[in-house]
């Protein structure tokens, strides 16, 4: 069974939210939800976790699955190492013998086992959410969920991070979703982007990205292309 939200309704005293909000998420693919700041993207989320009913619809597919959360703080525990925050979020999920052969293994991947002892107060903000983002994805979970987990970086860190998370898709097959209001994270990190209206909030157009990620990251003029077309539907 595929992932899906249908004629989802969320209101909050008189203050409509989400009106009529229906998507469909491709499995293993990523879809970036973007749209204008508090036109609902997060309640969504919420909504999907189930952390939060809607007033109408349905989520379908999402009931019975571990979700993986990535957050824009990046919610580290301050008095563990970089392994050991890693392993706390898999223990119960995965045997000792098999925690630490996946988190070596990943560390390995994507070049930073040499701060597998470090804790976070020595860590940069970028490095910190790329532990943030590489524990997510180690938990065993179909599902992982992103919201706005680039907001706090700076230009050239989000480059690096953003570099970063696509390498780790492509190690492993996870249905994500990406809230974002940056036209530029969606066009690189999104396979499918949902453009969310002002509130009351509804789908403005589903826009399928054609760009393979060696291109999203190489092709500057096909992503121009590409940015431009969100902006003609992205009301800021």
């Amino acid at each position: 069974m595929g992932y899906e939200v249908s004629n989802i309704h969320k209101s909050y005293g008189d203050l409509k939210v989400l009106d009529d909000v229906s998507i469909k998420f491709e499995k293993n693919m990523t879809t970036c939800i973007l749209g204008p700041s508090g036109c609902g993207k997060t309640t969504l989320l919420n909504i999907i976790s189930g952390m939060l009913p809607a007033d109408k619809g349905k989520v379908i597919g999402f009931e019975n699955e571990n979700i993986g959360f990535v957050f824009q703080e990046d919610r580290l525990i301050p008095w563990k190492s970089v392994y050991d925050n890693i392993d706390f979020v898999i223990r119960g999920k995965i045997d000792k013998k098999n925690r630490r052969e996946i988190i070596n293994k990943y560390l390995n991947l994507v070049g930073l086992e040499y701060y597998k002892d470090y804790y976070p107060n020595s860590l940069s903000g970028g490095m910190k959410q790329r532990i943030s983002i590489l524990r997510a994805f180690i938990y065993p979970s179909e599902i992982l969920i992103m919201d706005e987990p680039f907001k706090s970086l700076d230009i050239n860190t989000k480059e690096v991070v953003t570099k970063f998370f696509l390498n780790l898709k492509k190690s492993r097959d996870k249905t994500c979703i990406i809230v974002t209001h940056d036209i530029e994270e969606a066009a690189i990190l999104g396979d499918n982007i949902t453009i969310f209206t002002q509130k009351p909030t509804k789908v403005q157009r589903i826009i399928k990205n054609r760009l393979s990620l060696e291109d999203r990251i190489k092709n500057k003029e096909e992503l121009d292309k590409l940015k431009k077309t969100i902006e003609g539907e992205f009301v800021f």
